[in-house]
């Protein structure tokens, strides 16, 4: 992209870490696109454990990458990430930064424009992000490195030239972590081209049958273990895909009913798509990208009534709510989305409005405004 000039804008990409296949990942792969050619900094970058697309990009990831154990283990190098981040400069007019944590904290010689997941849930929702079952070791570590970890943060805040938000609830956030005013741009929908894939296990298991889906990281705050309790002694089946560090615990607890999937590709997951009823979430979720995608393939979610949820899931249109994050309340938002007739083609329009095209033309747009401002500034002095 050029500005008035006609000079190119010199446009990077920075990231938390490439070290997972979520919602955040797959908005870097938009922006990429958004950004052809554009150099992607981020602290930590496992290709196996990621979208492989991001192999075909120019991936430039800290010196703290060199250790194995943390590229697989991105939470246990937490007290190392402020410095893997400050260590790591970029030479671009403008850095277009995707973070819920640490790439805010990247230098740059030029403009930074925040695209906010949400301010760093360990310091500011740490008992939400934590969950009721972390142990006192972690809560004892997190206690003592909030306060440094604050002060590091907001100052990285303070570093840049304009924050977007992804939802309305991120702007508030934003503003009361940060002080600073911020706009809301939705994250996109990307369609996905890849062939419908079917999974044999999961073939085998479903036999025919209908079943719910539950797409999410295996986090305390994202109550998976309520989906599951709702579904626990009743004859609806469920398909649980995701990994993280409540894998464990959330296995011990699976009944015959339920299926536990991870690591899938592009294609398995259409296939679970088209054969689901309906998308079911319980998380605290920022944003709410899953029932995005749901209403792609024409299928309704029940959701939390939190959050991004209330942006992205129209009330008997592309879904229904629950209040709260109880197996007990799942189960009755999941009785009425069985009694409510879904039109498929009034759902899959809802999911119009997060175009990927959009996202781009919004991006582009803020890009030009920052670096244009800056040079203003540049020229006035």
């Amino acid at each position: 992209m050029s500005e008035r000039s006609g000079r190119p804008i010199r446009v990077a990409i920075a990231h938390d870490y490439l070290t997972q296949r979520g919602g955040a990942e797959k908005v870097v792969l938009a922006m990429a696109r958004a950004f052809p050619g554009s150099p992607i900094h981020t602290t930590l970058y496992e290709p196996t454990t990621t979208f492989p697309e991001f192999a075909d990009l120019d991936i430039r990831p800290s010196r703290l990458n060199r250790v194995g154990f943390l590229r697989r283990n991105h939470r246990l190098a937490l007290p190392l990430l402020p410095f893997a981040a400050r260590s790591i400069t970029i030479d671009a007019d403008v850095v277009v930064t995707s973070t819920s944590g640490w790439a805010h904290g990247f230098r740059t010689s030029g403009s930074k424009l925040v695209y906010c997941y949400s301010p760093a849930r360990w310091l500011y929702a740490s008992q939400m992000y934590l969950g009721e079952s972390s142990s006192a070791v972690k809560r004892a570590a997190l206690a003592v490195l909030a306060r440094p970890l604050r002060r590091w943060d907001r100052r990285a805040a303070a570093t840049a030239g304009r924050y977007l938000a992804i939802s309305t609830v991120i702007q508030k956030r934003i503003t009361d972590a940060y002080g600073i005013d911020s706009t809301v741009v939705p994250a996109p929908f990307t369609v996905e081209t890849a062939p419908i894939h079917p999974i044999a296990a999961a073939e085998k298991w479903v036999d025919g049958t209908s079943f719910y889906l539950c797409i999410s990281r295996l986090l305390p705050y994202k109550n998976v273990d309520k989906v599951m309790g709702a579904f626990a002694g009743t004859d609806r089946k469920l398909i649980v895909v995701g990994r993280g560090p409540e894998a464990e615990r959330l296995r011990k607890m699976q009944s015959d009913n339920i299926l536990m999937l991870s690591d899938l590709s592009t294609g398995e997951m259409r296939w679970l798509y088209t054969r689901c009823d309906a998308v079911v979430t319980a998380s605290y979720e920022d944003y709410g990208l899953t029932p995005i995608e749901a209403a792609y393939h024409g299928k309704p979610s029940a959701v939390l009534r939190w959050g991004g949820f209330l942006d992205t899931v129209e009330e008997g249109v592309s879904g229904v709510f629950f209040d709260e994050p109880t197996p007990e309340s799942i189960a009755v938002a999941l009785a009425t989305l069985e009694r409510t007739t879904w039109e498929p083609s009034k759902i899959q329009a809802h999911v119009e409005q997060y175009s990927e095209e959009r996202f781009a033309a919004e991006l582009i747009a803020a890009v030009t405004d920052i670096h244009e401002r800056t040079t203003e500034r540049k020229l006035s002095r």
